[in-house]
């Protein structure tokens, strides 16, 4: 399919083709027949994109901030990998479209169904588009896909209008009269309401005017004034701004001409450094007006289709696209007077130029796409495999931000061909695939595993996908290296040991630091000891964001999911497997409950390790400190870039470069390939480690100590795999 992508380096639009993405398991996958592109916010995104390396840092300041703290956490390489990354990406663009259902995992829409759709990274200008159900909305028969391709400006115009809490006869002032300002326009002209308009430019006041403004103004002091008499002397009763602008011109202006305890919603991104006197004495009431409504941002609604109740919360995102499409329905909103351009998907490029110009007044763009319908491709290809003597010809699914900065440059390094990618997002599986040389991209795992051509897997994907991508691969005989952890659950590895049993099979899993120079040095310092060993392995993990997809119980959380690392660095030192485990966690609230640990664990020689994994640390501390005494020596590990070797009086330190053992991992995972020799971690070792992680969960559910082998009982009945997730 063709999509809309811009490229983040130079800021250039392109139509590319790229493989047309699964349908979300709560949503549908739409064919698309009108998209909108919103002047405003486009142009936005335009701008900074083709701003230089020093423009983006000014505009971006948060992205600065992220760069330096992955440099202080992570070195210098890896920084380098992921911003190369996020310059050599491509952007999708738009969201806000209507087309045709053509598969739906959903009961309220069927094939053939006209909707509208919503969301940035949704609703993409694209052919084919996968939408969750909460973000689309059925079209009613009376309504033009071109309208409804307006819903979702209309719904953040609505929910901007609902925050205004306006009353029938109540006068209200409209900053910014672009498209998001007409629309706003029209739905408090439904609503009875007296309107009246400012804005920078003349350009569209007849237009305002046309649909009810009776006031149209330029931004100045004198327009308060007008303003005034226009309200008697009173002042208007709300104001809602939506302009798009820096400065602070629009705030000022609303406070001059609202009434004494009057409402002023923001809507469009302006300057809000709020002047305190007059906001003091007018007692007025800032509301801000959140996108389309109540559930955007919350990934419960939005991802997971938790709709919220009708009788706490009427109107939400979903609702207000529906009532939009019932004011078009029934007239009282016209889109037709706002469309100002239309183009063909194929010269999208000129529409931003367009855009990009700014040369006349632009309002609604909309892009027309193609009325005959094509089969879906799920694949494209990118170029003819190069067929390199001797070359291991990978398969990878997932190319997320860790798969890019650390695994897929160290592959390339060391020698590896890649030949097919699956990713989830149609945009990165081109991006990365362009950029790393793959032969074919796709956003179906299973393709790449059943691949002819690829003699090995490599799964990068979210952690809920793991076993079933391990499964596939070796019942299609195919030696697959997986990122921890290797399974979520007990069942799933009990499926892994069956299929293992069953088929055999080469399995390596991604626990890189016990490849690392740092542990390599450790572990030799030990060898020849003869007595058990005590290890402390403290992790200051750092808190995540409330919405993060490790803390969708779905993903198996933080302890499976991570601590598995530290776990099998214990395994690696000692030679030894763990036995039996207690565990107590710090009493956060929620959601960082359960996610601060301390662990104890027993190993079959007599060993101890105790995990502390802590996310209410200072951040300003590194992550990781590895403390080691066996037999009169003692080892301390800093944040893989130091280490003080102690053995009696002697003491000595050596420096590393923070590395964590992924270069390593990978040319080991080749070699063995090449060599036809086993992967150099047992699967004996994964398994353990693994089933310690569940160990550690029972334990804190317990309180008491759990025997590790009793998470590897067969004790649910096996499934197969009734069909493969997404791959990332």
């Amino acid at each position: 399919m063709l999509q809309v992508l811009q490229h983040q380096r130079t800021g250039e639009i392109h139509l590319v083709e790229v493989p047309v993405p699964e349908c979300f398991p709560e949503g549908v996958l739409v064919r698309t027949a009108y998209s909108l592109i919103s002047a405003g916010t486009e142009r936005a995104s335009i701008a900074t994109a083709r701003a230089s390396l020093l423009g983006k840092a000014f505009r971006r300041p948060d992205l600065v901030r992220q760069v330096w703290q992955t440099f202080r956490r992570e070195g210098l390489r890896a920084t380098v990998e992921k911003v190369r990354a996020r310059l050599d990406a491509y952007k999708a663009l738009g969201y806000s479209a209507a087309g045709i259902v053509v598969e739906s995992r959903v009961p309220e829409f069927a094939p053939g169904d006209r909707v509208a759709c919503a969301g940035a990274g949704y609703a993409v200008h694209a052919e084919y588009i996968a939408v969750p159900r909460r973000l689309v909305a059925r079209v009613p028969n009376e309504v033009t896909l071109e309208a409804a391709a307006y819903t979702t400006l209309g719904a953040i115009a609505l929910n901007g209008v609902r925050q205004a809490d306006v009353r029938l006869g109540e006068s209200v002032l409209v900053i910014g009269l672009g498209l998001l300002g007409l629309l706003t326009v029209e739905l408090l002209q439904a609503a009875g309401c007296r309107v009246a308009g400012m804005d920078r430019e003349e350009s569209t006041f007849r237009l305002a005017q046309q649909l009810g403004c009776e006031r149209v103004l330029l931004n100045t002091w004198e327009a308060v004034a007008d303003l005034q008499k226009w309200t008697g002397n009173v002042g208007v009763d709300a104001v809602i701004i939506t302009a798009a602008t820096p400065s602070n011109q629009p705030i000022e202006l609303a406070i001059g001409a609202a009434r004494k305890r009057g409402r002023i919603v923001v809507v469009g991104a302006v300057g809000m450094d709020i002047p305190r006197q007059p906001f003091y004495e007018k007692e007025l009431e800032l509301r801000i007006a959140t996108s389309y409504g109540p559930g955007r941002y919350d990934p419960e609604y939005e991802e997971r289709g938790h709709d919220y109740p009708l009788a706490y919360v009427r109107w939400t995102e979903q609702r207000n696209m529906e009532a939009f499409l019932q004011l078009l329905a029934a007239g009282r909103v016209r889109t037709d007077v706002l469309t100002t351009h239309r183009f063909p998907l194929e010269q999208a490029a000129d529409a931003y130029e367009l855009l990009r110009r700014g040369q006349e007044r632009v309002i609604g763009i909309v892009l027309e796409y193609p009325g005959a319908e094509k089969p879906p491709r799920r694949s494209v290809v990118l170029q003819t495999p190069r067929q390199r003597s001797g070359a291991v010809r990978l398969g990878v699914i997932g190319a997320g931000s860790f798969a890019q900065a650390y695994l897929l440059p160290a592959l390339k390094q060391a020698g590896a061909e890649f030949i097919a990618l699956a990713n989830a997002t149609p945009a990165s599986a081109r991006a990365v695939g362009e950029r790393f040389g793959f032969s074919l991209v796709t956003t179906q795992g299973g393709e790449v595993i059943a691949h002819p051509e690829v003699d090995a897997i490599v799964c990068a994907s979210r952690h809920d996908s793991h076993a079933a991508y391990v499964l596939c691969a070796l019942q299609a005989g195919k030696p697959i290296f997986v990122e921890k952890p290797l399974a979520i659950t007990p069942e799933e590895l009990h499926q892994i040991d069956q299929e293992l049993a069953r088929r055999g099979g080469a399995l390596f899993v991604g626990f890189n630091r016990r490849f690392s120079a740092v542990f390599r040095d450790i572990k030799a310092f030990f060898h020849g000891r003869s007595t058990p060993m005590a290890i402390l392995y403290r992790v200051n993990a750092g808190e995540l964001p409330r919405d993060h997809w490790l803390r969708d119980p779905r993903q198996g959380g933080r302890i499976i999911g991570e601590a598995c690392h530290f776990i099998d660095c214990m395994v690696f030192l000692t030679d030894s497997l763990p036995v039996a485990v207690t565990a107590a966690s710090l009493q956060l609230p929620e959601p960082d409950a359960g996610e601060s640990i301390s662990a104890i664990l027993r190993f079959q020689d007599g060993s101890v390790g105790t995990l502390l994994y802590l996310t209410n640390g200072a951040s300003a501390m590194g992550k990781e400190f590895c403390e080691v005494f066996c037999q009169g020596r003692v080892a301390r590990m800093e944040d893989f870039r130091r280490v003080e070797f102690l053995h009696g009086r002697h003491r000595s330190v050596r420096r590393y470069d923070g590395s964590k053992g992924h270069r390593e991992e990978m040319q080991l995972f080749l070699q063995a390939l090449r060599s036809g020799t086993p992967f150099p971690i047992p699967y004996e070792q994964l398994r353990a480690v693994t089933a310690t992680t569940f160990a550690i969960e029972e334990a804190l559910r317990r309180g008491t100590w759990v025997d590790v082998e009793e998470m590897l009982q067969p004790q649910w009945t096996h499934q197969e795999a009734s069909g493969l997730p997404s791959p990332s």
